[in-house]
């Protein structure tokens, strides 16, 4: 298999969403994109999610991607809270069927949430929960958090207001991983963190681990895993390390000596993996984990997994709100994603305006491939129109005769021998990434 990752290890994107977002090329404007919004909202069995984009960290994780707001200065809290409740009322006024419609989904990622104080929290939450229509049976909750800036008062906060899951960023247990990105994060951390969530009442404990990180041996990512199945977490995310330099020029500090390449990189997903398989763990898409009584495994098994911005989830929702500085939307015809640049985010906001900053209109090819895209990466097996009949045997040779993909009549099932090369495989529904080929580095690399 290591000549195979060798050949495959070449840029290709995440497939969170598609079209992916550097082919973003219809943006809508404010209005167009509220239109869009309401357009999906008159109907009437419509559920719908909230993402909430908290983006402040007292540390800079030098791995990390996301959009972040490095400050000791929780001051700023306030100006924030301020910042969630006039973007929700906005949304409100302008698109007034969000309150009547089910939310089912409720998503807190950063940046560090729990970078806020528990009473900070709730000022942003509840003006939300108060005024949505929720159905409690199916309504879902969850939150990111920092271990190391996370209390049992945070926890208690968030379980009053309906938080049942959440995420805990661990990334990796060995202390020169920590060190070379920046975050020391004891076990012990880690441990109180879960012992007191699932004593309070949680039912759901995500770890987000990472392998690809510099530094990070067969050793060490062994003793993560078995680390990982003492505490023994209701689901794990096992993310490959997107090297992105030049988005993220903290990355650079990195010798090329201490990343993991190709092979070498998939093997330390092989040897967690196995352990977490022998531990109980059912293998849910390219790179999650469950026990078997968890919703989302029960969601693979019943044909229900769903991927979005935050991944694989067992719930589907046609409309994701997303607010807070850089957030993504999305309805079944738009893409909106918010100001990325703190400053104007907020200037824009205290102006009373959506800070709009950019997202793309899809047509109906658009719709369409992403509805493949979204099957095959969930259920790993697609029926391919006819012009695709025709071109599959032609675009995806390589992979047919290496075992990874096969057609079957007209439908394209990845091999099991295939699974690592997913991302491989869905390029070839993406016509905006055939037709024009970025001219510089936009992706990581698909291994």
């Amino acid at each position: 298999m290591n000549d195979l990752f060798k050949k495959y290890d070449v840029p290709a994107p995440r497939y969170t969403s598609y079209p992916t977002v550097p082919f973003w090329n219809d943006p809508p404007t404010s209005v167009q994109w509220l239109e869009s919004l309401r357009r999906a909202l008159t109907d009437e069995g419509l559920a719908w999610s909230i993402y909430l984009h908290l983006p402040f960290c007292e540390t800079l994780c030098t791995y990390c991607a996301c959009n972040t707001v490095i400050t000791r200065d929780h001051g700023r809290e306030e100006g924030y809270v301020e910042l969630m409740n006039r973007e929700w009322d906005l949304y409100c006024e302008a698109a007034p069927d969000l309150l009547k419609r089910p939310l089912r989904q409720l998503h807190l990622g950063g940046g560090t949430p729990t970078f806020f104080s528990p009473e900070n929290l709730r000022r942003i939450l509840l003006p939300m929960l108060e005024r949505t229509r929720m159905d409690r049976d199916r309504f879902d909750a969850s939150i990111e958090v920092d271990p190391r800036r996370t209390t049992r008062e945070h926890l208690a906060a968030l379980y009053e207001l309906g938080f049942r899951r959440i995420s805990l960023g661990v990334q990796d247990f060995d202390p020169e991983v920590q060190r070379i990105v920046n975050r020391l994060q004891p076990f012990e951390e880690t441990a109180r963190v879960t012992e007191e969530a699932r004593a309070i009442g949680y039912d759901s404990v995500n770890f987000d681990l990472i392998y690809g990180l510099p530094k990070q041996t067969q050793e060490s990512i062994v003793m993560t895993a078995k680390h990982t199945l003492e505490l023994r977490p209701d689901r794990i995310a096992l993310y490959s390390f997107a090297l992105v330099p030049w988005i993220k020029p903290t990355q650079r500090s990195y010798k090329d000596e201490d990343i993991p390449k190709s092979g070498e990189k998939r093997l330390l997903y092989e040897l967690a993996r196995e352990l977490l398989l022998d531990g109980g763990y059912i293998e849910i898409g390219m790179d999650h984990f469950a026990l078997p009584h968890d919703q989302l495994a029960l969601a693979a098994t019943d044909g229900r997994l769903h991927r979005n911005f935050m991944g694989y989830t067992e719930m589907r929702t046609r409309v994701m709100l997303g607010m807070g500085v850089s957030a993504i939307s999305e309805t079944p015809d738009c893409f909106h994603q918010n100001e990325k640049a703190f400053p104007v985010y907020e200037k824009r906001l205290r102006q009373g305006e959506l800070p709009t900053l950019r997202g793309h209109r899809l047509d109906a090819e658009d719709q369409a491939l992403r509805e493949q895209i979204l099957v095959f990466m969930t259920r790993f097996a697609v029926a391919l129109t006819p012009d695709q009949q025709l071109d599959a045997p032609i675009f995806l040779a390589a992979m047919i005769r290496d075992g990874l993909v096969e057609l079957d009549g007209s439908t394209l099932r990845l091999t099991e021998r295939g699974l690592p090369f997913l991302r491989n495989a869905c390029m070839f529904f993406d016509q905006r990434l055939r037709r024009q080929q970025p001219a510089s580095r936009t992706f990581s690399q698909a291994m």
